[in-house]
Protein backbone atom coordinates (compact mmCIF):
# COMPACT_ATOMS: atom_id res chain seq x y z
CA UNK A 1 0.00 0.00 0.00
CA UNK A 2 3.02 2.54 0.73
CA UNK A 3 4.53 1.54 -2.71
CA UNK A 4 1.58 2.15 -4.99
CA UNK A 5 0.95 5.67 -2.79
CA UNK A 6 4.61 6.74 -3.34
CA UNK A 7 4.22 5.66 -7.37
CA UNK A 8 0.90 7.85 -7.51
CA UNK A 9 2.59 10.92 -5.03
CA UNK A 10 5.34 10.38 -8.03
CA UNK A 11 3.02 10.76 -10.95
CA UNK A 12 1.10 13.84 -9.58
CA UNK A 13 4.38 15.00 -8.86
CA UNK A 14 5.41 14.85 -12.31
CA UNK A 15 2.63 15.94 -14.16
CA UNK A 16 3.19 19.15 -12.30
CA UNK A 17 6.36 19.40 -13.09
CA UNK A 18 5.40 19.43 -17.05
CA UNK A 19 2.23 21.53 -16.53
CA UNK A 20 4.77 23.85 -14.62
CA UNK A 21 7.40 23.60 -17.59
CA UNK A 22 4.22 23.73 -20.07
CA UNK A 23 3.51 26.99 -18.92
CA UNK A 24 7.02 28.52 -19.33
CA UNK A 25 7.94 27.18 -22.98
CA UNK A 26 4.67 27.32 -24.58
CA UNK A 27 2.17 29.64 -22.57
CA UNK A 28 -0.60 28.67 -26.00
CA UNK A 29 -0.22 25.25 -25.37
CA UNK A 30 -0.55 25.45 -22.04
CA UNK A 31 -4.03 27.61 -22.13
CA UNK A 32 -5.18 25.41 -24.82
CA UNK A 33 -4.67 22.36 -22.11
CA UNK A 34 -5.99 23.68 -19.55
CA UNK A 35 -8.80 25.26 -21.61
CA UNK A 36 -9.85 21.44 -22.44
CA UNK A 37 -9.39 20.38 -19.30
CA UNK A 38 -12.12 22.44 -17.86
CA UNK A 39 -14.41 21.33 -20.74
CA UNK A 40 -14.20 18.07 -20.23
CA UNK A 41 -14.81 18.53 -16.76
CA UNK A 42 -17.83 20.69 -17.58
CA UNK A 43 -19.11 18.02 -19.65
CA UNK A 44 -18.85 14.92 -17.28
CA UNK A 45 -20.81 16.94 -14.69
CA UNK A 46 -23.47 18.04 -16.57
CA UNK A 47 -26.75 16.65 -16.47
CA UNK A 48 -29.41 15.91 -19.08
CA UNK A 49 -31.97 19.23 -20.41
CA UNK A 50 -35.35 17.99 -21.94
CA UNK A 51 -35.99 18.45 -25.68
CA UNK A 52 -39.40 17.43 -26.80
CA UNK A 53 -42.16 14.58 -25.81
CA UNK A 54 -43.45 12.13 -27.85
CA UNK A 55 -46.91 10.45 -27.06
CA UNK A 56 -47.74 7.02 -28.11
CA UNK A 57 -48.74 3.84 -26.72
CA UNK A 58 -47.85 0.20 -25.54
CA UNK A 59 -49.67 -2.10 -26.90
CA UNK A 60 -48.56 -4.87 -25.40
CA UNK A 61 -47.56 -6.39 -22.70
CA UNK A 62 -50.13 -4.61 -21.54
CA UNK A 63 -51.84 -1.58 -23.65
CA UNK A 64 -50.80 1.90 -21.87
CA UNK A 65 -50.47 5.46 -23.16
CA UNK A 66 -46.61 6.05 -22.96
CA UNK A 67 -44.68 9.27 -22.83
CA UNK A 68 -41.31 9.33 -23.84
CA UNK A 69 -39.13 12.39 -22.84
CA UNK A 70 -36.63 12.85 -25.12
CA UNK A 71 -33.83 14.61 -23.71
CA UNK A 72 -29.66 16.09 -24.61
CA UNK A 73 -26.82 14.94 -22.79
CA UNK A 74 -23.52 16.05 -23.37
CA UNK A 75 -22.38 12.73 -21.41
CA UNK A 76 -23.80 11.13 -23.79
CA UNK A 77 -20.72 10.80 -26.61
CA UNK A 78 -21.36 12.53 -30.36
CA UNK A 79 -21.20 10.32 -33.18
CA UNK A 80 -17.61 9.99 -34.77
CA UNK A 81 -19.13 11.01 -38.49
CA UNK A 82 -22.24 10.03 -39.92
CA UNK A 83 -21.55 6.15 -40.94
CA UNK A 84 -20.89 6.01 -37.22
CA UNK A 85 -23.89 4.39 -34.63
CA UNK A 86 -25.60 6.49 -32.15
CA UNK A 87 -25.14 6.39 -28.71
CA UNK A 88 -28.34 6.90 -26.05
CA UNK A 89 -29.05 6.48 -22.49
CA UNK A 90 -32.72 5.01 -21.74
CA UNK A 91 -33.95 5.06 -18.51
CA UNK A 92 -36.30 2.71 -16.54
CA UNK A 93 -40.08 2.93 -17.37
CA UNK A 94 -41.99 4.69 -14.71
CA UNK A 95 -45.67 4.23 -14.25
CA UNK A 96 -47.56 7.45 -13.24
CA UNK A 97 -51.03 8.57 -12.95
CA UNK A 98 -53.30 11.36 -13.04
CA UNK A 99 -56.96 11.26 -11.78
CA UNK A 100 -57.60 7.61 -12.96
CA UNK A 101 -55.72 7.88 -15.98
CA UNK A 102 -52.54 5.67 -15.89
CA UNK A 103 -49.78 5.93 -18.11
CA UNK A 104 -45.82 5.06 -18.67
CA UNK A 105 -43.04 7.58 -18.70
CA UNK A 106 -39.42 6.83 -20.06
CA UNK A 107 -36.51 9.38 -20.78
CA UNK A 108 -33.99 9.07 -23.43
CA UNK A 109 -30.81 11.09 -23.77
CA UNK A 110 -28.92 12.27 -27.05
CA UNK A 111 -25.96 13.85 -27.75
CA UNK A 112 -27.15 17.68 -28.26
CA UNK A 113 -25.69 17.80 -31.85
CA UNK A 114 -27.94 14.41 -32.37
CA UNK A 115 -30.87 16.40 -31.50
CA UNK A 116 -29.78 19.57 -33.24
CA UNK A 117 -29.44 17.93 -36.58
CA UNK A 118 -32.67 16.05 -36.11
CA UNK A 119 -34.37 19.35 -35.99
CA UNK A 120 -33.19 20.47 -38.60
CA UNK A 121 -34.37 18.13 -40.95
CA UNK A 122 -38.51 16.28 -40.75
CA UNK A 123 -36.76 12.83 -42.49
CA UNK A 124 -33.83 13.00 -39.70
CA UNK A 125 -36.19 13.97 -37.06
CA UNK A 126 -38.75 11.48 -37.59
CA UNK A 127 -36.08 8.12 -38.13
CA UNK A 128 -34.61 9.22 -34.66
CA UNK A 129 -37.57 8.75 -33.03
CA UNK A 130 -38.51 5.44 -34.74
CA UNK A 131 -35.08 4.49 -33.89
CA UNK A 132 -35.81 5.80 -30.16
CA UNK A 133 -38.76 3.72 -30.27
CA UNK A 134 -36.94 0.42 -31.20
CA UNK A 135 -34.46 0.44 -29.10
CA UNK A 136 -36.80 0.82 -25.87
CA UNK A 137 -38.96 -2.26 -27.67
CA UNK A 138 -35.59 -4.05 -27.75
CA UNK A 139 -34.45 -3.09 -24.10
CA UNK A 140 -37.95 -4.30 -22.41
CA UNK A 141 -39.91 -6.05 -24.99
CA UNK A 142 -42.54 -4.03 -25.65
CA UNK A 143 -44.48 -3.52 -28.49
CA UNK A 144 -44.95 0.09 -29.46
CA UNK A 145 -47.23 2.04 -31.74
CA UNK A 146 -45.28 3.56 -34.35
CA UNK A 147 -48.06 6.26 -34.78
CA UNK A 148 -46.89 8.88 -32.36
CA UNK A 149 -47.26 12.66 -32.07
CA UNK A 150 -45.45 15.51 -30.36
CA UNK A 151 -46.96 17.08 -27.34
CA UNK A 152 -47.08 20.98 -26.99
CA UNK A 153 -44.86 20.61 -23.52
CA UNK A 154 -41.20 19.17 -23.44
CA UNK A 155 -41.58 17.47 -20.61
CA UNK A 156 -43.62 15.12 -19.32
CA UNK A 157 -42.85 14.41 -15.34
CA UNK A 158 -40.26 16.58 -13.33
CA UNK A 159 -36.58 18.37 -13.93
CA UNK A 160 -35.55 16.15 -11.04
CA UNK A 161 -37.42 13.02 -11.42
CA UNK A 162 -35.45 13.29 -15.07
CA UNK A 163 -31.95 13.65 -13.23
CA UNK A 164 -32.97 11.24 -10.91
CA UNK A 165 -33.87 8.42 -13.65
CA UNK A 166 -31.16 9.13 -16.15
CA UNK A 167 -28.04 9.72 -13.55
CA UNK A 168 -29.36 7.75 -10.50
CA UNK A 169 -29.20 10.40 -8.07
CA UNK A 170 -30.44 10.54 -5.12
CA UNK A 171 -33.12 12.95 -3.79
CA UNK A 172 -31.15 14.01 -0.96
CA UNK A 173 -27.50 12.80 -0.76
CA UNK A 174 -26.32 12.42 2.20
CA UNK A 175 -22.49 11.73 1.28
CA UNK A 176 -21.08 13.37 -1.69
CA UNK A 177 -18.34 10.16 -2.18
CA UNK A 178 -21.41 7.82 -2.01
CA UNK A 179 -23.41 9.71 -4.55
CA UNK A 180 -20.08 9.90 -6.77
CA UNK A 181 -19.74 5.72 -6.68
CA UNK A 182 -23.43 5.32 -7.66
CA UNK A 183 -23.51 7.77 -10.63
CA UNK A 184 -23.14 6.31 -13.57
CA UNK A 185 -19.62 6.71 -15.67
CA UNK A 186 -19.63 7.71 -19.37
CA UNK A 187 -19.32 4.38 -20.06
CA UNK A 188 -22.07 2.86 -18.44
CA UNK A 189 -25.00 5.30 -19.38
CA UNK A 190 -23.99 4.78 -22.96
CA UNK A 191 -26.11 2.17 -25.15
CA UNK A 192 -25.12 2.15 -28.77
CA UNK A 193 -26.71 1.21 -31.63
CA UNK A 194 -24.31 -1.02 -33.32
CA UNK A 195 -26.54 -2.21 -36.12
CA UNK A 196 -26.10 1.13 -38.27
CA UNK A 197 -27.56 -0.34 -41.27
CA UNK A 198 -30.97 -0.23 -40.17
CA UNK A 199 -30.78 3.59 -37.85
CA UNK A 200 -29.40 6.15 -39.81
CA UNK A 201 -29.96 9.43 -39.34
CA UNK A 202 -29.10 10.29 -43.00
CA UNK A 203 -30.96 9.48 -46.42
CA UNK A 204 -29.97 7.00 -48.07
CA UNK A 205 -28.22 8.09 -51.17
CA UNK A 206 -30.05 8.77 -54.23
CA UNK A 207 -33.40 9.61 -52.18
CA UNK A 208 -35.22 12.61 -52.88
CA UNK A 209 -35.02 15.57 -50.99
CA UNK A 210 -37.42 16.09 -47.61
CA UNK A 211 -39.49 18.51 -49.28
CA UNK A 212 -41.01 16.23 -52.43
CA UNK A 213 -40.60 12.93 -49.99
CA UNK A 214 -43.40 11.97 -46.96
CA UNK A 215 -42.62 13.57 -43.81
CA UNK A 216 -43.19 10.02 -41.85
CA UNK A 217 -40.65 7.23 -43.34
CA UNK A 218 -40.49 4.03 -42.32
CA UNK A 219 -37.11 3.04 -41.48
CA UNK A 220 -36.02 -0.85 -43.13
CA UNK A 221 -35.85 -3.79 -41.06
CA UNK A 222 -34.89 -7.31 -41.78
CA UNK A 223 -35.96 -8.24 -38.63
CA UNK A 224 -39.68 -6.60 -39.16
CA UNK A 225 -41.45 -6.62 -42.58
CA UNK A 226 -44.75 -6.07 -42.74
CA UNK A 227 -46.73 -4.77 -45.86
CA UNK A 228 -48.89 -2.06 -45.54
CA UNK A 229 -51.06 -1.39 -48.33
CA UNK A 230 -52.34 2.13 -48.88
CA UNK A 231 -56.09 2.23 -48.40
CA UNK A 232 -58.74 3.94 -50.88
CA UNK A 233 -59.41 7.37 -49.51
CA UNK A 234 -61.08 10.97 -50.79
CA UNK A 235 -59.84 14.30 -49.26
CA UNK A 236 -62.14 16.96 -49.82
CA UNK A 237 -61.95 20.65 -48.88
CA UNK A 238 -65.43 22.03 -47.39
CA UNK A 239 -66.50 25.39 -47.88
CA UNK A 240 -69.57 28.11 -46.38
CA UNK A 241 -71.48 29.65 -48.52
CA UNK A 242 -69.50 32.46 -49.39
CA UNK A 243 -66.60 29.50 -50.79
CA UNK A 244 -64.76 30.26 -47.56
CA UNK A 245 -62.38 26.88 -46.29
CA UNK A 246 -63.70 25.59 -43.69
CA UNK A 247 -62.67 22.38 -42.74
CA UNK A 248 -60.69 19.00 -44.59
CA UNK A 249 -62.77 16.15 -44.48
CA UNK A 250 -61.34 12.74 -45.38
CA UNK A 251 -63.03 9.46 -45.71
CA UNK A 252 -60.96 6.22 -45.82
CA UNK A 253 -62.25 3.29 -46.86
CA UNK A 254 -60.99 0.01 -44.79
CA UNK A 255 -62.45 -3.17 -46.20
CA UNK A 256 -62.36 -6.38 -43.52
CA UNK A 257 -62.28 -3.65 -40.26
CA UNK A 258 -65.20 -3.94 -38.28
CA UNK A 259 -63.66 -1.88 -35.11
CA UNK A 260 -62.65 1.69 -34.57
CA UNK A 261 -60.21 0.28 -31.57
CA UNK A 262 -57.93 -1.00 -34.52
CA UNK A 263 -56.81 2.27 -35.71
CA UNK A 264 -54.56 4.68 -34.97
CA UNK A 265 -54.80 8.25 -36.14
CA UNK A 266 -52.23 10.24 -35.71
CA UNK A 267 -52.82 14.17 -37.15
CA UNK A 268 -50.29 17.13 -36.89
CA UNK A 269 -50.85 20.75 -38.00
CA UNK A 270 -49.94 19.48 -41.83
CA UNK A 271 -49.77 16.01 -42.03
CA UNK A 272 -52.04 12.92 -41.32
CA UNK A 273 -51.43 9.31 -40.64
CA UNK A 274 -53.52 6.40 -40.13
CA UNK A 275 -52.52 2.75 -39.40
CA UNK A 276 -54.63 0.39 -39.28
CA UNK A 277 -54.34 -3.34 -37.26
CA UNK A 278 -50.68 -3.44 -39.56
CA UNK A 279 -53.08 -3.98 -42.72
CA UNK A 280 -53.19 -0.28 -43.88
CA UNK A 281 -51.04 2.89 -43.48
CA UNK A 282 -52.07 6.21 -45.18
CA UNK A 283 -49.61 9.30 -44.90
CA UNK A 284 -51.33 12.22 -46.35
CA UNK A 285 -49.50 16.52 -46.50
CA UNK A 286 -52.58 18.34 -45.92
CA UNK A 287 -52.81 21.26 -47.98
CA UNK A 288 -54.17 23.95 -45.21
CA UNK A 289 -53.10 23.95 -41.72
CA UNK A 290 -55.60 22.30 -39.42
CA UNK A 291 -56.94 22.66 -35.77
CA UNK A 292 -55.49 19.32 -34.37
CA UNK A 293 -57.37 19.99 -31.08
CA UNK A 294 -60.80 20.37 -32.88
CA UNK A 295 -59.95 17.36 -35.18
CA UNK A 296 -62.98 14.39 -34.82
CA UNK A 297 -63.28 10.73 -36.58
CA UNK A 298 -65.79 8.29 -36.75
CA UNK A 299 -66.16 5.03 -38.12
CA UNK A 300 -69.03 3.94 -39.88
CA UNK A 301 -69.10 -0.09 -39.38
CA UNK A 302 -71.78 -1.03 -42.36
CA UNK A 303 -69.40 0.90 -45.03
CA UNK A 304 -66.03 0.00 -43.10
CA UNK A 305 -65.30 3.46 -43.75
CA UNK A 306 -63.56 5.90 -41.19
CA UNK A 307 -64.06 9.99 -41.79
CA UNK A 308 -62.01 12.01 -40.32
CA UNK A 309 -62.72 15.79 -40.04
CA UNK A 310 -59.99 18.88 -39.54
CA UNK A 311 -61.21 21.99 -38.98
CA UNK A 312 -58.57 24.76 -40.66
CA UNK A 313 -56.79 26.84 -39.06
Amino acid sequence: MESSSKGLLTQVTQFWNFLDDLAETNPESYEKFIQQQLKEGKQCCATPEPQLCLQTRILKPKEKVLFINLCQWKRIPAPQSTTHPVSLSVGRPEDMSETSDVYTVIYVAYNPDVLQAAEKDQVKKDQLIRMTMKCIEEQFQFTLSYSYSITKFRIKGSIQRMKRNLMGMQADPTDLREKMRKEPTPEQISRTVSNSDHFQLLLPKGEVSSKTRCLIEEISSTEIQVEMKEPAYELKIVADQNEKPLEIEIKVELPGINSVSLCDLSVSEDDLLIEVSEKYRLHLNLPESVDTEMTTARFIKEKTTLIVTMPLV
